[in-house]
């Protein structure tokens, strides 16, 4: 479908008397959109590369969820969930329809889950054709015949030229996600930062799956050559895409996923990898992408003669983007579905240097550190950060968690117990020493670690017990170096890893306190870390 010149449709959402409606526009339609706008540039090898402005990455303090009686005894109100009044809410929406009249829009209607059990339709409505095609490419789009008679089940109305007044619209900033369950939308403004789009969905099915008996994951998923799946958790920085993008397995998404009774499924039909200093060496399947029509370049540098781009310059942002369609990575589950998983990877990046690049969890200390959500931020991230600094994001995606992590972990809880499905710990962060002193771990021991794991040749490998926290340690791997296994034997300052372990430890600890009245006694004892 493409032009109409009619609202049919948007009434639900508030839209009148829009000039010109565009529907379900293709890459090509919405690239001659977007640069006869003077909003984005072809690259080189074909891609689109747009500008975010001030905003590159989410604004989690400018989330907010409306208290309202259907949802509201279900939410975990707190720094995550914040919340905000009906009346806020209708206001706003008031000021978008209006400032939306007599506008070209860019309507796309979409699938949110591959599998059909737990689809969720989606219409995303925005001024910006760049956006339009963002959606498009992050969600699963319809066959053409099923786009007639289209109802979705949420609306997202997104406006990135709209700012709030704070002290007017009882907003923290002129950026806004406000996000109605009981009106099924989602307002987004003030920000051209795409991924605020799907991340909304994704809470979005995050509050609604579990009812369902479905557990929702911040998680890639890939299938083996003998059809066994597993799932990488992870936050950003971690390796969620990279090491899920693996040539010699089938890459199911790379990074939000449900676990149902049919087995895992993937909620998007598209992938947002983070391309800063981006490489053919180390990531050719993402690099790939980076040259084909259709691809989206957020805040990526490119010489304005040449049109080549610059993965390693960050002068834009450190958190550069590419958004593409699933299938241009060469080796995709078409269905977008796999089976019950056989591992279950947890990565981390430990700036601190001290936890194993992998090790085997019990079924308690995967609870444990599944709600504990550990990696670490590096210095020079942040203004003032002068050395590592713990980040502890619950469940691996606590600003994209409705419901209380305690909902979340008992599903995951009950999934590995009727699955079977061993868990490792796999620490992508550094070796050697801290961030300044030690060196990141090279990918091509992690990647060697984590084929072995997953095909089965660390099974019947000796474990070594960490003696600080309390890990599996396999006491050899193959093509790894038997000494990386061990954290401590790369440090030439034994004291100082003591130390630095120690602390970590302790942070740990004091991190879990809050989880503490929600699990069993043995997941609470599965953080002593007694060896």
């Amino acid at each position: 479908m493409g032009t109409q010149g009619n609202t049919t449709g948007l009434e639900s959402a508030g839209i009148i008397n829009s000039v010109d409606v565009k529907w379900n526009l293709g890459a090509e339609a919405l690239y001659e959109e977007t640069i006869s706008k003077g909003l984005g540039v072809m690259t080189k090898g074909g891609a689109l590369a747009v500008e975010t402005g001030k905003f590159t990455g989410r604004s989690p303090n400018d989330k907010f969820i409306v208290e309202e009686a259907s949802s509201k005894d279900n939410i975990w109100w707190g720094q995550v969930n914040k919340g905000t009044t009906e009346a806020v809410f209708d206001a706003m929406h008031k000021q978008m329809t209006a400032y939306l009249q007599n506008r070209e829009l860019y309507v796309q209607d979409l699938y949110a889950g591959a599998d059909i059990d737990y689809r969720l339709n989606v219409r995303v409505i925005s001024e910006s054709p760049w956006h339009s095609l963002f959606a498009r490419n992050m969600f699963i789009r319809p066959d053409r015949d099923d786009l007639e008679g289209f109802a979705p089940d949420f609306t997202i109305l997104h406006s990135p030229y709209i700012n709030a007044v704070p002290e007017r619209d009882g907003t923290n900033s002129e950026c806004f996600i406000l996000v109605n369950f009981e009106k099924k939308m989602i307002l987004i403004g003030g920000t051209r930062y795409a991924g605020e789009i799907k991340k909304s969905i994704f809470s979005i099915l995050n509050y609604l799956l579990p009812e369902q008996g479905v557990m929702p994951m911040h998680c890639s998923a890939n299938i083996g050559p003998d059809g066994d799946t597993a799932i990488f958790f992870g936050l950003s920085g971690t390796g969620k895409t990279t090491l899920s993008a693996d040539g010699s397995r089938t890459l199911i998404g790379d990074d939000e996923h449900g676990w149902s009774d049919n087995g895992v499924f993937n909620f998007e039909g598209g992938c947002y990898a983070k391309v800063i200093n981006l490489s053919p060496e180390m990531e050719p399947e993402i690099y790939a992408t980076t040259e084909r029509m259709g691809t989206i370049l957020e805040n990526v540098v490119f010489d304005p003669i040449t049109r080549e781009v610059d993965f390693d310059d960050n002068s834009l942002a450190e958190n550069t983007r590419a958004s593409y369609p699933i299938d241009f990575i060469p080796n995709i589950k078409e269905n977008g579905q796999g089976g019950e998983p056989k591992n279950i990877v947890m990565l981390t990046a430990d700036a601190f240097g001290v936890l194993p690049p992998i090790s085997e969890l019990t079924a308690d200390q995967a609870m444990y550190h599944f709600l504990s959500g550990y990696t670490a931020r590096v210095a020079g991230t942040e203004r003032g950060v002068t050395e590592p600094t713990a980040a502890f994001s619950t469940c691996f995606g606590a600003p994209f968690m409705p419901r209380h992590p305690s909902v979340y972990a008992k599903l995951l809880g009950e999934r590995m117990a009727k699955s079977g499905a061993k868990c490792w710990l796999v620490n992508t962060g550094w070796s050697g020493g801290s961030y300044g002193t030690g060196k990141r771990m090279s990918i091509h021991h992690t990647r060697a670690m984590v084929r072995a794991a997953l095909d089965g040749r660390l099974d019947d490998v000796g474990r070594v017990t960490d003696e600080n926290f309390g890990l599996h340690i396999p006491a050899s791997c193959p093509d790894v170096p038997d000494e990386v296994l061990q954290p401590k034997n790369t440090w030439e300052d034994k004291a100082a890893y003591d130390a630095t372990a120690s602390k970590l430890r302790g942070l740990f600890e004091e991190n879990f306190k809050q989880f503490e009245e929600h699990v069993d006694e043995s997941v609470k004892k599965a953080g002593i870390f007694a060896a």
